[in-house]
């Protein structure tokens, strides 16, 4: 297993949240380790897209889980965007875990854009807890993502059945108030997990109790914006920007190959 589950579930407990960098293959997850990030997670939608695939869409599992065997043998605890787990069925979400090398898993309660009977993804935490005890379950409540049912009263009931059921964390990504983030980590007693934006910073979510800030899809985003931005300069006739050594690249790959 990358990493080891106990030391995954003690970066939450540190003197700051932890900022969990998310990756969507294998060179964005090695620059991350090398620039000292203590985890790495990994995005849906980069893995989706960089495949040409629809986020969300089950699609994404060949690649999801080609990629958690390529993190593997990092030196960093990994934890995979699972969507929904790519099954309704819990034991067989179960048995995808199982078989995956890593720290930690999201799994989300929506399913093709919409939410699902809370019941049904309790038991989709409850069988991997059964079968993967030492995987760090992070039970996303998709919503104030989907903006349905999107208030506290409904996103805490599901976070404490999925708490109930053996979740080790909850994941409420979307656009919450400060008010709406100190309420979820009062009344959710295991680390509240949100996404980063440009609302709130780090520093001021952990005031509000935050113990996990993802970034999500956003590194994605960025890289290709910054990607798009360089060709622009170039076309502009600009000279090219400074960038990491092409030896740089090639040799932290050869390095995780041999660690195979």
């Amino acid at each position: 297993m990358s990493g080891t589950a106990t030391s995954f579930r003690d970066l939450h407990d540190g003197p700051a949240p932890l900022l969990l960098p998310n990756a969507w293959d294998v060179a964005s997850a090695l620059a991350l380790v090398a620039d000292g990030f203590p985890a790495v997670g990994t995005t849906s939608l980069g893995v989706a897209a960089a495949a040409g695939l629809g986020d969300a869409t089950r699609g994404v599992r060949g690649a999801t889980v080609r990629l958690a065997r390529l993190l593997a043998p990092l030196p960093v605890p990994i934890s995979v965007d699972l969507e929904d787990g790519f099954a309704d069925d819990p034991a067989a979400v179960a048995d995808l875990v199982a078989g995956l090398p890593v720290a930690g898993v999201n799994l989300e309660d929506s399913t093709a854009g919409r939410l699902v009977d809370p019941r049904g993804h309790a038991a989709k935490v409850a069988a991997v807890k059964r079968l993967c005890p030492s995987v760090f379950v992070n039970a996303r409540v998709d919503t104030f993502w989907l903006g349905e049912q999107a208030d506290i009263a409904a996103t805490t009931e599901r976070a404490l059945r999925y708490l109930d059921a053996g979740a080790d964390g909850v994941f409420v990504p979307g656009r919450l108030t400060e008010g709406q983030i100190a309420t979820l980590t009062h009344v959710v007693p295991v680390p509240v997990n949100v996404l980063a934006s440009a609302e709130h910073t780090v520093p001021r979510l952990a005031e509000l109790g935050v113990r996990r800030v993802s970034t999500g899809s956003l590194l994605f985003r960025a890289s290709v914006d910054a990607a798009v931005a360089v060709a622009g300069q170039l076309r502009d006739g600009r000279p090219a920007p400074a960038a990491t050594p092409y030896g740089e690249v090639d040799a932290r790959t050869a390095q995780l190959r041999g660690r195979r």
